[in-house]
């Protein structure tokens, strides 16, 4: 295989079929008494694809490391290959990388769990309380005024993003 940073859409695509965004839980307990979440942005294949997600990681720029995770038999007695995963749930990478290389990029279903998710991040009250600051510069529109991770190569989009790429 050829290793070539994947673009920008190429990644948003796999995302679109093998990624998620969810929610871990931390061993916090918070005012109700309930774990805390941390919001968190997910990308698991199979051991055979290491490659693949960590060329992803390369490309959006994170600093995570990919986890493996060994081949299993599972209680019905079946062979289960090996996974690796990259798991973002870092403040800061989640604010300035994860948000704002999906922000309006994403189409069908995943867009629809990409914005529930950042819903989820604001308006539940078991998510820890610096992450709600994503979904407050994300209602305010900083993601719309500063965008971010964009392919196009056209004279157009040198200077700036413009409103038929949007």
């Amino acid at each position: 295989m050829v290793n070539k940073i994947p673009s920008y859409e190429y990644v948003r695509g796999l995302i679109a079929g093998e990624g998620c965004f969810s929610f871990c839980t931390v061993p916090v307990i918070g005012k109700n008494g309930k774990r805390l979440k941390i919001p968190a942005f997910i990308l698991q294949m199979s051991q055979q694809d290491r490659d693949l997600v960590n060329l992803v990681k390369d490309a959006m720029g994170l600093h995570n490391r990919v986890y493996e995770y060994k081949p299993r038999i599972t209680r019905d007695s079946y062979n289960r290959q090996g996974m690796v995963t990259l798991i973002v749930r870092d403040f800061g990478q989640l604010k300035n990388i994860v948000v704002p290389f999906f922000h309006k990029k994403l189409i069908g279903f995943k867009a629809k769990q990409f914005e529930d998710w950042l819903e989820n991040i604001g308006n539940d009250p078991d998510v820890q309380e610096k992450y709600r600051f994503i979904y407050k510069i994300y209602k305010a529109g900083f993601y719309d005024k500063n965008p971010k991770f964009y392919d196009c190569k056209c004279l157009d989009c040198l200077a700036y993003i413009h409103d038929k790429h949007l």
